[in-house]
């Protein structure tokens, strides 16, 4: 079932030097439940096209539907999770999330009932004991979950993520994964994540969009990923299915999609 629908878009941006075209022909759907990444070489658009499904940023033509309503803007219906935690430094963890959770159903619940979709939120990233603790007292992984506990929070039919683990180290960002699989399939949400990365676009995708390189990039090949769920990393590293999606990716990528640098 198509939930969201990405129809003829092309996004050009005004600079000083005259419109720069970011983006055209942008063609995809999404289906309810399903996990989409975005890969491709940096410039190629992943964030100004995960920006545009966010109602961020206005298409300079084409449409973007959710629900079969279009994307006019933004709406609790759609959480993004940004490289960049984007926490308040003086609250604390409780209090950031409190804050989404209160803006979104503040008209229609009692603080009681705020306060306990906080503690479940915080309880799902397991933060539970730092929710009391302001992010400069706790790890960049720690930040990192109360950003993805803050977007839950909502109860988003769409998790938009903007490279979330990109700032992490290797050992973290492998946790954040696993528990990042886990919570999809205990939410079902629909998830679309910008990624450089090929071996998470793998294990977290059923299917991996692949954008050309830019200016002008637009969608070069879609790979549905036909690994079952649930996904364990140490054993889909022997699976051939595995292999043969992380080389299609990366033949696309450094093969096809050679990034040219430019010399000025």
């Amino acid at each position: 079932m198509k939930y969201i629908e990405i129809q003829n878009v092309e996004q050009t941006f005004k600079t000083k030097k005259g419109n720069f075209p970011a983006l055209r022909d942008i063609n995809l759907t999404v289906a309810k439940g399903e996990f989409v990444t975005l890969i491709g070489h940096s410039g190629c658009g992943k964030s100004t096209l995960l920006n545009l499904i966010a109602g961020l940023t206005v298409p300079t033509s084409g449409v973007l539907l959710c629900a079969d309503r279009e994307i006019a803007g933004p709406g609790p219906e759609r959480a993004v999770v940004f490289q960049n935690h984007s926490l308040l430094p003086w609250l604390t963890c409780f209090e950031n999330v409190y804050l989404a959770v209160e803006r979104v159903f503040g008209a229609t619940e009692t603080k009681a009932q705020l306060k306990t979709r906080t503690d479940a939120a915080l309880a799902m990233v397991g933060l539970t004991p730092a929710a009391q603790k302001r992010p400069g007292e706790i790890s960049g992984g720690m930040k990192q979950r109360v950003g993805i506990a803050r977007a839950l929070s909502m109860e988003p039919k769409v998790l938009l993520m903007d490279e979330p683990f990109g700032a992490l180290d290797a050992l973290t960002r492998a946790k954040l994964q696993d528990e990042l699989l886990d919570i999809v399939a205990r939410t079902h949400s629909t998830v679309v994540m910008v990624t450089h990365d090929v071996d998470e676009a793998v294990l977290l995708s059923d299917r991996i969009v692949m954008l050309t390189n830019g200016p002008a990039a637009t969608i070069g090949e879609v790979l549905t990923v036909d690994l079952p769920r649930p996904r364990n990393r140490v054993a889909l590293a022997d699976e051939p299915k595995y292999q043969q999606c992380r080389k299609a990716v990366i033949d696309f990528l450094y093969t096809r999609q050679a990034h040219v640098e430019k010399v000025a």
